[in-house]
């Protein structure tokens, strides 16, 4: 297993690489790093959630800065606010001990955009943003993306599933240029292809991490078979017994999440709920709860739950079974974060039988039956 050192990054990111507990590098860093540092490139990286991307594109993007230009060099797009904010903080930690001021700034919705606007007025290498957020700073003339040498696409596959289709072909007609572009993404839907195909040189670099395992190899899935009736009885056994563990319930509906978490108080649970109509201060007020562990069990819909990065998650619980294959993958992927163990559970009632064999057949997994 080869050092950041071996890798290429200069001994000045190190500290702050282990002050966040990162010591050895993952696979995509190992594959990622050096590559990106050593050529300007496009680059294309198909890698899971929690494999540790946020270095393996960090560092090289940081080291790719001129800190004597007071313009923005590099625009890292991730698809919600909360991976916006982790991004930054991470990007702000690995320079604590380089000697050159590199600033980032984040671009998000849900925060006053005057504020962003003046925090954009200092000098700023990096911008990290929501392409929503974006789109409006740009259409207001107060985010100049001229300089651009380095465009990043995180977790492209969930910006198009969250319906940012549009903004990100404008955004990548913007930066239209010499720069180099990124790409990162955990699944390859047809629109992710044709965006490589429309904006990215056909000799990009590709990189997969753990081609097979299109969901990450330290969880453990399980099934449970239960009825519509005695469903709520069995996932109150389920949750009694890992009470000394985090976890997210995933729902399919807004009214289902709401309804769950209400009869999950009832019994005596600690337990918050995440879904679309949610005001951002409550989401974040449920967020932070989770975090610092006052809060043991988030219920949560599929879209609420991007993005979600929680240490020592113990496992995700499928009250339903996901519309959308890579749902599961996504639902799954907030456990076993990294390189920890994690343990997804399904609930499953017979009329779902089918569509359980189809998620193990075509994710290459497989998912045991255990009883309660």
């Amino acid at each position: 297993m080869p050092s950041f050192i071996e890798l290429g990054v200069d001994k000045d990111y190190l500290k702050g690489l282990q002050e966040l507990g990162i010591k050895s590098p993952t696979e995509i860093q190992i594959k990622t790093i050096p590559c990106l540092l050593e050529s300007k490139t496009d680059f294309i990286g198909l890698a899971q959630t929690g494999t540790g991307k946020t270095a393996a594109f960090g560092i090289p993007v940081l080291k790719g800065i001129d800190p004597g230009k007071p313009v923005i060099q590099a625009l890292i797009l991730s698809p919600t606010r909360e991976l916006v904010q982790q991004i930054k903080k991470q990007l702000f930690k690995f320079t604590k001990y380089i000697d050159d001021k590199i600033f980032i700034e984040a671009v998000y919705g849900g925060e006053k955009i005057e504020k962003q606007i003046n925090n954009l007025k200092r000098p700023t290498h990096v911008v990290v943003a929501t392409p929503g957020r974006l789109i409006d700073m740009i259409e207001r003339g107060e985010v100049n993306l001229k300089n651009i040498n380095t465009l990043v696409l995180d977790e492209a596959d969930e910006m198009l599933s969250m319906g940012f289709k549009l903004e990100l072909n404008r955004i990548l007609k913007y930066t239209n240029g010499a720069r180099n572009t990124w790409l990162f993404s955990a699944t390859m839907p047809e629109e992710i292809q044709s965006i490589i195909k429309k904006h990215m040189s056909p000799k990009a670099i590709r990189i997969e991490v753990n081609k097979n395992a299109l969901v990450n190899e330290n969880i453990s899935h399980r099934f449970i078979k239960t009825t519509v009736k005695e469903k709520f009885d069995v996932l109150v056994q389920l949750l009694e017994g890992r009470e000394e563990e985090r976890g997210i319930v995933f729902c399919r509906t807004k009214a289902g999440t709401q309804s769950l978490t209400e009869k999950l108080k009832e019994e005596g649970f600690s337990v918050g709920a995440l879904e679309g109509d949610m005001q951002q201060k409550e989401r974040d007020k449920v967020m932070r709860a989770f975090k610092n562990e006052s809060l043991q069990i988030l219920v949560s819909t599929d879209v609420s739950a991007r993005g979600i990065d929680v240490h020592n998650l113990g496992y995700v619980i499928h009250h339903q079974l996901p519309e959308k294959l890579e749902y599961y993958t996504h639902r799954s992927g907030r456990t076993a974060r990294a390189g920890k163990t994690g343990l997804s559970f399904a609930l499953i009632i017979s009329s779902e039988v089918e569509r359980l064999r189809e998620i193990q057949r075509q994710l290459n997994i497989e998912i045991k039956e255990i009883k309660i």
